[in-house]
């Protein structure tokens, strides 16, 4: 007990860094430290899953409730990344580095500059080209934990409790993860309306919870809650992710040869 007080009245004097390392920390700075470990290791593997809870009215098409279906991931420090998407009955599989890749369409696989080709020459019909969709997501990825360390600073008021460290978002960090979706989803609601004003976004807002095991994040978990209004339609959001990193150091990514050309 004096020993501690004393160690608490040189770290008062000196700083703590120098007495008790970590004693000084921010729930913020523990964040972004543990978020910061991960996206610093050769590889990790994370499961995403999100669950979309049924609007009220079921207006502007916002009343789908359930999980969504999960999406598999693992990165490289080289930027190498791989997605598996489950979607219903249908898998969705994607590779790239920056900004090449290959995407899945059936029992083929397409390079990005493929299937962006494939709505050139019309006979589109309007309809949308989800090949080009995931493949517009994948060039602009952003893995857990590169996510994680912009959400800590977008997190008001982080304390910990119950062993996580929790908070609500700032009215800026639920709308990010209300336009872009975020933890592997597809590239946001709408993302084809990019090229216009984009979808507007209205009451943002929600909580965020992240785990911390040996110094390094093991999982984080977020709701977000507003209105999307879009082309006059409106669309109530409710959304929880919720992400568990693995693997971190013993991932390893296999390429396929046929893909790899793809990405060439």
């Amino acid at each position: 007990m004096i020993r501690r007080i004393a160690l608490s009245a040189m770290a008062a004097l000196v700083g703590c860094a120098f007495v008790v390392p970590n004693v000084c920390a921010s729930p913020q700075d523990e964040l972004s430290a543990a978020a910061k470990k991960v996206a610093d290791a050769p590889n990790y593997s994370w499961k995403t899953e999100t669950e979309n809870a049924a609007a009220a009215g079921g207006g502007g098409g916002g009343g789908r409730g359930g999980p969504a279906g999960p999406t598999e991931g693992q990165i490289q420090k080289d930027g190498l990344t791989h997605l598996t998407m489950t979607r219903g009955d249908n898998t969705i599989e994607a590779y790239a580095n920056g900004k090449k890749g290959a995407v899945k369409i059936g029992d083929d696989w397409k390079s990005f500059a493929e299937v962006s080709a494939d709505d050139a020459g019309g006979g589109g019909g309007g309809r949308r080209n989800p090949g080009r969709q995931i493949a517009r997501m994948m060039e602009n990825f952003k893995a857990p934990a590169t996510q994680a360390m912009e959400m800590a600073a977008d997190v008001k008021d982080l304390k910990e409790a119950d062993g996580a460290l929790t908070g609500a978002l700032s009215e800026e960090g639920a709308k990010k993860l209300l336009t872009v979706g975020g933890g592997g989803r597809r590239g946001g609601a709408n993302a084809d309306a990019n090229a216009n004003a984009g979808p507007q976004i209205a009451n943002p807002k929600g909580t965020a919870k992240f785990w911390v095991k040996d110094g390094q994040l093991a999982k984080m978990e977020y709701t977000v809650q507003g209105t999307m209004s879009f082309n006059g339609n409106d669309r109530e959001i409710n959304r929880k992710t919720t992400v568990e990193i693995k693997d971190v150091g013993s991932t390893k990514i296999s390429v396929p040869d046929d893909v790899k050309k793809k990405m060439e």
